[in-house]
């Protein structure tokens, strides 16, 4: 059972994850110009760089070992097929030993010379310090304005407001991540599911740069997916603990619905003696109060798979951060309660 512990103090090593899928044009270059950052921490932080390769159909791999062989520092992980970014960030974070983790673009429009200024966030205290792309150099109707109302949807819904996340240069607390489950397309809402934990969020501009080599993976294909995904994040973060009192809620208004316009047949059935055998009305509220049963049913059931789900993954309702009492000296304690 993995417990959080409270990180204090200066960093002293990170680990970079970098997803690669067909990349042969730019892990190269990219590879030089984060070694130059990371020899600049002169031995005062330690590094790993692992790259993830997503089933590459190109040369990718095979640069990747020879990046092996020249830089003992460079661990690279190789899928069997190409599952996705989320799944090569979650492989990537399972696998790192850096009590930071740095996360980037293999496409070289993440620049590594804002990675230090990543971990000067972190050092002040913060656990989740995201990217923002402030000039941004992508075409503005299929990259840039679906972005722009992504991001504004995903900041409403929430409640975390980060001006960019789609951003991948971002730096985690390995704590954070290493304790949080990625499906689909969830990569891009870590912060807000990291909100659950009562994490601190910060938000730095970085540089962004043009593509110069390979294909663009995104489309606005992804649109529709990642507002599926944001669906799932928003149940996760409000309701994840009580589904009862969603689907409750929802079999509430619509069986009461139901019931009054029930109500309302009934007195014109037996006051004023009016026929309401063949009136929509009848039909309409048989129709919600057997929704509503359905609704509060389904909440049953979720309760009854949530409590299941935490009591047999020992999966905690809460984190407390640390705990301190006298005679502790200020250390904290195991943070994970069920």
């Amino acid at each position: 059972m993995k417990v959080m512990e409270n990180s204090g103090g200066k960093v002293k090593k990170i680990s970079v994850v970098i997803p690669v899928y067909n990349e042969e044009e730019n892990l190269g270059k990219l590879h030089g110009e984060l070694r130059e950052v990371l020899d600049g921490f002169k031995g005062e932080i330690d590094s790993e760089v692992i790259y993830v390769d997503d089933g590459s159909s190109d040369t990718s791999f095979s640069i990747l070992k020879e990046l092996v062989e020249k830089d003992s520092r460079v661990r690279v992980i190789r899928f069997r097929k190409n599952y996705g970014q989320t799944a090569a960030m979650a492989a990537g974070f399972d696998h790192a030993s850096g009590e930071v983790i740095i996360t980037m673009d293999a496409d070289r429009q993440n620049d590594p010379t804002d990675i230090p200024r990543l971990i000067d966030k972190i050092d002040e205290g913060f656990d989740v310090v995201s990217g923002w792309r402030k000039d941004r150099k992508d075409p503005f109707l299929n990259r840039r304005l679906p972005s722009m109302v992504a991001n504004g949807l995903i900041s409403f819904i929430t409640r975390v407001h980060l001006h960019d996340y789609g951003c991948t240069l971002k730096a985690y607390r390995s704590e954070i991540v290493k304790n949080i489950h990625l499906y689909g397309e969830m990569h891009r809402f870590i912060p807000a599911i990291a909100s659950w934990l009562g994490v601190s969020i910060a938000e730095v501009p970085v540089n962004h740069r043009p593509r110069t080599a390979g294909k663009s993976k995104y489309g606005i294909s992804r649109t529709v997916r990642v507002i599926l995904d944001l669906i799932t994040v928003k149940f996760l973060l409000s309701f994840s603990t009580r589904p009862i009192q969603f689907f409750g809620i929802l079999g509430v208004i619509s069986g009461g619905v139901g019931f009054l316009i029930g109500l309302y047949l009934t007195v014109l059935k037996y006051v004023y003696h009016q026929s309401i055998g063949g009136r929509p009305l009848l039909m309409l509220a048989v129709l919600l109060i057997f929704i509503g049963v359905q609704f509060v049913s389904m909440g049953l059931l979720g309760e009854l798979m949530a409590r299941t789900y935490h009591e047999t993954q020992g999966k905690p309702i809460y984190w407390v951060r640390e705990i301190c009492e006298r005679g502790s000296g200020g250390a904290s304690l195991p943070e994970r309660k069920n």
